[in-house]
This record gives structure tokens, C-alpha cells and sequence, in this order.
């Protein structure tokens, strides 16, 4: 089996984790939200080769927020419509949610 190579990612994006024991195959969910919402183009670019587009694809449509510039940003890297994101159907039916 070969071990893929972890990413390089700024630390600033995991601000409130201990970085360097993160393990990013046990989380990734958590990593991928969290690359997506303050990640950079290369934050974004490194978890794709990491993860690939089908486990990324995965979890962006299922997460429950997303900042709505990181949201049509995602949008547009997995190539799906923003009405199939979870976050967006949330966001719809809370209109009197403020946008953050």
C-alpha cells in the first residue's frame, strides 16, 4: 500500500487544532470544510490531490455551512449547481439569518 503524502496546508486554517496531530484521513470532513472556508487557491489545489474531487464533491454537498463566497467558490471547483449544496438549502429556509 502506498502512503500518500500529506499536504501542505497554512496553519492559520487550523487555528484551533493541534496541526501538527491532525490526521487527515480519520478527519477529513473536518479538514476539507475548514480548507474550503479559509483556505487559500493553494490550500484548495493541495486537499484536491490529497482527497481527490469525488470525496471532496462528497462533502461539500453535505456540510452545514459554508461562507457564501467560499460556497459558490466550491460550486465551481466540483462543477455542481449551489441549489445542491446543504448549506444553500439551509440558508434558504433561515432567511432571516444574518449572512456572515
Amino acid at each position: 500500500m502506498i502512503k500518500k503524502v500529506k499536504p501542505v496546508f497554512n496553519k492559520s486554517i487550523f487555528w484551533d487544532t493541534d496541526f501538527d496531530k491532525l490526521d487527515y484521513d480519520k478527519y477529513h470532513r473536518f479538514v476539507i470544510e475548514r480548507v474550503f472556508s479559509h483556505g487559500d487557491v493553494a490550500d484548495i489545489r493541495n486537499c484536491r490531490r490529497y482527497y481527490g474531487d469525488e470525496l471532496i464533491r462528497e462533502v461539500l454537498l453535505t456540510i452545514k455551512f459554508l461562507p457564501e463566497s467560499s460556497m459558490y467558490l466550491a460550486a465551481a471547483v466540483i462543477d455542481e449547481p449551489v441549489e445542491k449544496f446543504r448549506c444553500y438549502k439551509i440558508r434558504q429556509s433561515n432567511p432571516t439569518l444574518l449572512p456572515y
